[in-house]
């Protein structure tokens, strides 16, 4: 019997009793659904909780504080050259505090009193690490600055375009000088992402750094007077000194990058550290959970498994007859075996296509229904983007590869008994 003709003698067989295959059928879609609609859920909330939080730059960022072989000591200029050569990496960035207020006025109103930090940048490298804004741009000329969100309460935005004052003090053996600088005020920094945080700071970039270390004499305009002790005033660089460099972070083009640049700037003697190396310990929690869903998933399928034996062990009964004929005229068990896989194994295949389409008709629904549920019943926004089920095509393949084992193993056992029935006691009649 060639196979086109075994395919066809199970069409025919599967249209005598429709009703008994819709409900076999039924059963093994709706655990294929399920298999698929629950690991569904796994991979929506790590793609929502997990992969949100890596590209952002909490992730992405690596911090490094010094090299071994000089303790804890601020990176130099050839440091960031090297840190800048790795493989991989997006911008390496850092934060130059000053040493003094420089007591920025604005409209006469003196900000300084609030705790404001001056804060030196590359905002180039800034730009491309992704550094945020509320408002305005990134200071494209020496003599302009963005203030940190909380700067001015409610409303940092309405000294865009204003001018800052700020003072440079400096001692000549005992006498004091201040030297006036002014900087346009061209942005404001997004606020921060914990709402208990407030940043009051100036950023400024290293052309206006650059000016004020050389009216202070030292470097980050750190102030000698005459009241410090020697001891004191020899923590004060000058100005002639290289610079340093502090709160240095490395930039990674992905989290999927990070871990392999934190390893290479290690061994190249970088002490640093990223909270990507919590976020696997994240990971695995979700594979565990993926792996879970998928068990209990399956378990559904098995279920199904039992009417598909049931409907297959019947079809053996009623179909004992064609069986003598077919033994009868030479059909080797080999092929009356095949017919009844086949059969099972169509029952699978039908299973899986139509739980595949439940179980994507039911991502596309909850994704949509829940956060309006949330939003309405429980007065909570959602993230934008927050997607609660997603089924990426491996999932669907392990269901459907599932559906069709299990229906072909339950077809197995009536299969093997097909094989063995009596042509003689198959043929007679009152049987």
């Amino acid at each position: 019997m060639k196979f086109t003709d075994q395919l066809r003698f199970v069409r025919q067989n599967a249209k005598k009793n429709k009703s008994r295959l819709f409900m076999t059928v039924l059963a093994t879609a709706m655990g294929c659904a399920f298999l698929i609609v629950l690991a569904s859920v796994g991979f929506g909330l790590q793609k929502s909780i997990v992969d949100e939080i890596v590209n952002d730059r909490l992730v992405t960022a690596i911090d490094v504080w010094g090299k071994e072989d000089v303790g804890n000591e601020p990176l130099t200029d050839a440091d960031m050259e090297y840190l800048r050569s790795v493989a991989n990496v997006e911008a390496v960035t850092f934060r130059q505090y000053l040493q003094q207020t420089l007591t920025p006025k604005v409209e006469e109103t003196d900000v300084s009193e609030e705790g404001v930090q001056t804060i030196a940048v590359d905002f180039a490298a800034e730009a491309e690490a992704g550094f945020k804004l509320h408002a305005g741009r990134l200071p494209e000329a020496a003599n302009e600055v963005v203030i940190g969100y909380s700067l001015r309460g409610t409303e940092p935005e309405a000294w865009l375009g204003k001018t800052m004052e700020l003072q440079v003090l400096r001692y000549d053996g005992e006498e004091e000088t201040i030297t006036p600088l002014t900087a346009t005020i061209v942005g404001v920094k997004a606020a921060p992402t914990k709402e208990w945080e407030v940043e009051r700071a100036v950023f400024m970039g290293l052309g206006l750094l650059d000016e004020i270390e050389r009216i202070a004499g030292t470097r980050l305009a750190a102030v000698v007077s005459p009241e410090m002790s020697e001891e004191e005033k020899s923590w004060a660089t000058p100005v002639s000194e290289p610079r340093t460099y502090q709160s240095v972070q490395v930039i990674a083009e992905s989290a999927e990058t990070v871990k392999g640049i934190a390893e290479t700037i290690r061994e190249a003697g970088y002490y640093n550290h990223s909270i990507a190396n919590e976020l696997e310990q994240v990971n695995v929690m979700f594979l565990i959970m993926k792996i879970g869903l998928g068990f209990v998933g399956t378990i559904a399928v098995l279920i199904a498994s039992i009417g598909i034996y049931n409907t297959m062990t019947m079809a053996v009964t009623e179909r004992a007859q064609d069986i003598g004929i077919m033994k009868a005229i030479g059909a080797h068990p080999s092929t009356i075996r095949r017919l009844f896989l086949l059969e099972s194994g169509w029952i699978g295949v039908l299973g899986a296509l139509f739980g595949t389409i439940v179980a994507y008709a039911i991502s596309v629904g909850v994704n949509a229904a829940m956060p309006v549920v949330i939003e309405t019943f429980m007065e909570e926004t959602l993230p934008n983007g927050f997607v609660f089920s997603i089924i990426p095509p491996t999932l669907t393949a392990f269901a459907c590869v599932v559906s069709l084992a299990v229906a072909v193993l339950s077809g197995a056992g009536p299969a093997r008994r097909a094989t063995r029935i009596d042509v003689l006691r198959a043929l007679r009649r009152d049987l």
